[in-house]
Parts: C-alpha cells; structure tokens; sequence
C-alpha cells in the first residue's frame, strides 16, 4: 500500500487524514446542535450541556490541529488527477468547494478557539493547552468578533461538506467512476490520465465567496457583541457629598472549577463622611446597581434568567450602610438588597485620602444562596455558592455652590 499520493492515486496517509477529518467534523457538529438545543434549568442539566460543549470544543482544537498537518502534507504532495478532466466547470466548482472546506477546517476551529479565550466561563476546553491564548484580551469585543466569524466559518464548512459529499456520491452512483473508490482503498492504478495540472481559479473563486460571506455577516451585525436579554433600568443621578470619578463592581463566581469574572458598568453612590471623625459613625452610603449592565462572559444571558438575577422582575441591587471609623480602619456596615431578598452585610475596606481625593478598595464574598440566586443548582460542582466581590472606586469631595 503506497505511503504518497500519485498523479492517480491517494496515499494512505492522504486517506487517513481525510476519513480522520471527517470522523471528527461528524461528530462535532451534531454535538453543537445538540448542545444548543439542551435545557440548563438544573445542575445536572447544566453540567450535560457544558459537558457537550467541552467535547465540541476539544474535538474543534483536534481538527484545527489535524487540518494544518493534512495541509502540510497536501502541499508536500502532488494531487491525483480529476478522472473527467474534459469537464472543466465541474472540476471548478469542485476545486473551490475543496479550497472552501480547507480553509473552514482551519478558520472555523480557530476562530472558535479564540472566540472562547477572549470570553469567560462554561464548558473548559479539556487539551492541557490552558483556556487562554497568547496576545488573546478578555474583551466582549473581541469575543463577539471572533464569535461572529466562527458561525460564518462554521456554516460554510457545513455548505463545503455537503457539495463534497454530493460530489462524491455522484462519482460513485452516477458516473460509476473510482472518485469514491480511490480515497476508501487508493483504487487500481489508472496510468491513462494526464498529468496534474491544478490553476489558481478554483482558489480565487473560493477567496470571493469567502469575501462576499465575510461582508454580508459584518453588514447584518454578526461581530458585535449582542444586546442582553434585557435592558438596564436606568439610574437617577444623585447629589453626594463625594462624587465617584471612576471606579468598578466586579464579581467572581466559580462554575464547574473555573472562575467567571464580570463587573457591572452602571451603578449610582451616594456617600456622605467626615474624615474627621476618629471612631464611630462617620458617615453613610447608598449604592443602587442595574442589574442589567453587567456582563459575565459567556453566562450572561444566563445570569439575568429567573432563576438567577431574575432582572425582568428585580432590575436593580441596593447597598445602604453606615460608615464606621475604626482603630485599625474602617466599616461599611449595613444591609445588601438583591430580589427583594436584604441581608445584613458587614464590609470591612481601605481608604486613603490624600486632601479632597479618595480611593476606597474592598472585597467581600457573598453566598448566592442567601439571595435566591441559582436556587435550583444546589451542587456547588456546577456552581460555588461564593460568590466574590471586589470594588475600587476614586471619589473627590463636591464643593459647595
């Protein structure tokens, strides 16, 4: 059995890489569909869908591998002949379908795995290769774009698939020829074909479609990252005694092992304190959160579902506390209101002042069970119940007018 191709014939290796292939983009695509199909409204249900999008990303990073060495190879090879050379439009079309599938074998596995290094949470990768990439950010944006072009990648690839199959069927039943035949057991040797001789046309036509694809996903808005399933409610501004310059609300959960990090970018502070108070009460603070605004990789639609954040029904949190001057700091002491559900809250913080000027810096771990949130994911496999939070904010005095 011949190692390399020939002007007639495929190679074992040839055929081992293509019937690989082809196992492996078989399988992962029904399990995509399957995937996305499934229900997450229980741990168990959860950890089934995560579980198949952990396959189909494994087995997307396997065929992205798998790919580049068929093209290696292909290169290092000469391409056996078409048995109809007379027949120029279909051996085009054929060629460009070829350069079509090879470049989604690539591009779409790629794109996928970029797509899931830019973004946070659910269904790890299982190649000890890490879940980030080198000169990959953590961006929404960058998540969204590269989300986009694998959907693009990934239908053109099930397009390509779909002509090469018909293709070969119709070799097979139709013209009776050994199409089929010569890449399942490299076929007799036909020594009547001429020579190779392969243009750059069929590539050409390939870089079009791909450009006329391309362009129409970006003209319907296919990479940009995606309205939440619900808007924000919108914050009244308030007249504090400190004015928030800049700052973040951030927030850590723990799924399935990994840690999921998002930040919520609309909040309100009203704060009142006197520094020069050395103990006790020393001023007060309300924070009121849109629920709506916060982003939570790639569970955040999730997120604002009725069994989490229930953000339809409950679109805001609110934080009021006391601020308590102690020897050795200070102490937001309070009540945290999330659902409807308030919760006495103690939150212990930094702050250094310099003149007007403030910088505050605090972390605290809330459990989400106390609030109702994600009440029916008992099992903390699926889901911790802690849950943490780290706030930064800079805050300067307002002057009176």
């Amino acid at each position: 059995m011949a190692i390399v191709n020939t002007n007639t014939r495929y190679g074992s290796v040839t055929r081992i890489f293509h019937w690989l292939t082809a196992l492996l983009v078989m399988t992962l695509i029904p399990v995509a569909m399957i995937a996305h199909e499934l229900p997450y409204e229980t741990s168990e249900q959860l950890a089934q869908k995560a579980w198949l999008y952990s396959l189909h990303k494994t087995l997307g990073v396997t065929v992205f591998f798998v790919a580049l060495l068929r093209i290696l190879w292909a290169i290092s090879q000469p391409k056996p002949a078409s048995l109809h050379p007379e027949r120029r439009v279909e051996n085009l079309l054929a060629e460009t379908a070829h350069w079509l599938l090879y470049g989604s074998l690539v591009l779409a596995p790629l794109s996928g795995w970029i797509h899931h290094a830019a973004t946070s949470g659910f269904a790890p990768i299982w190649w000890p290769l890490g879940q980030s990439l080198p000169l990959v950010p953590t961006s929404e944006t960058v998540a969204a774009l590269f989300g986009g072009l694998h959907w693009v990648f990934g239908k053109v690839m099930i397009v390509a698939l779909l002509l090469h199959i018909v293709g070969a069927l119709k070799h097979h039943f139709i013209d009776k020829d050994a199409t089929l035949r010569r890449m399942l057991n490299g076929a007799p040797e036909l020594v009547d074909l001429p020579i190779a001789h392969h243009g750059r046309s069929p590539l050409v036509a390939a870089i079009a479609i791909w450009a006329v694809v391309l362009t129409g996903a970006g003209v319907f808005g296919f990479y940009t990252p995606k309205e939440g399933a619900v808007e924000a409610a919108t914050l009244s501004e308030v007249a504090s005694d400190w004015i928030v310059e800049d700052g973040s609300i951030q927030i850590g959960v723990t799924q399935f092992g990994s840690v999921v990090e998002g930040r919520f970018t609309d909040w309100t502070a009203n704060i009142t304190f006197d520094p020069a108070i050395q103990g006790g009460k020393s001023g007060q603070v309300e924070v009121i959160i849109a629920i709506g605004s916060l982003t939570l990789g790639s569970v955040t639609d999730q997120a604002m579902g009725p069994d989490f954040f229930d953000v339809s029904q409950f679109d805001t949190a609110t934080f009021n506390a006391d601020i308590i001057t102690n020897i050795d700091g200070f102490t937001a002491d309070g009540t945290l209101t999330i659902k409807d559900v308030s919760i006495p809250v103690s939150m212990p913080f930094r702050l250094s002042l310099d003149g007007d000027d403030a910088n505050v810096q605090a972390q605290l771990t809330l459990n989400r069970m106390d609030f109702g949130i994600g009440a029916n994911m008992p099992d903390e496999g699926s889901l911790a119940f802690a849950v943490g939070v780290t706030i930064n904010l800079d805050a300067t005095k307002s002057t009176p007018e």
